[in-house]
């Protein structure tokens, strides 16, 4: 079940997300760390209705943000499409003993749908530059890559941003 996430489950959201930052850096991925992402991120997510949660078995296993806020730093990417009308995928995740599952599949189909229910023009997300497997993830799915932003408090390295016209 996908549902809406509330203040409660910003603790279980946070366990996934330290778990994932873990598996990725033990495989030199430094694309989430202890300042992203944090609790006030989520708390904001929450305020504005953009968070989901995966819930199996009555436990949170991942999460996903549907933003309509573009990020100043998607500024400069060349898009597809206008910048009206436009949703933003922001921390996808499932914790890593579950992944592999089709979960985070999951999430995206329910993002996609989502997208097509209320006539958004488009999807924009960005992924690290050295996660290769979120890279091709997206890519199967028809998300298009269009350049590169920097969140240097995450990493000196690139973020791909992606979108998909709907």
């Amino acid at each position: 079940m996908i549902r809406k996430a509330e203040e409660t489950d910003i603790e279980a959201i946070l366990v996934i997300t330290k778990a994932c930052a873990k598996a990725m850096i033990s495989e030199g991925i430094f694309q989430w760390n202890a300042h992203y992402p944090n609790a006030s991120a989520f708390q904001n997510d929450i305020k504005r209705g953009e968070l989901y949660v995966l819930e199996i078995d009555d436990t949170i296993r991942g999460c996903i943000v549907i933003s309509t806020f573009m990020d100043s730093e998607y500024k400069p990417i060349q898009w597809l499409t206008s910048n009206e009308h436009t949703i933003y995928i922001h921390r996808l995740a499932i914790h890593p003993k579950l992944q592999g599952k089709g979960y985070a599949q999951q999430l995206m189909r329910f993002a996609e749908a989502y997208a097509i229910d209320n006539n958004y023009a488009s999807i924009r997300l960005d992924t690290f530059s050295k996660n290769k497997r979120n890279q091709k993830f997206y890519e199967l799915r028809g998300y298009k890559r269009l350049g590169d932003i920097y969140f240097p408090k995450q990493s000196e390295f690139p973020f791909h941003c992606y979108e998909l016209v709907l």
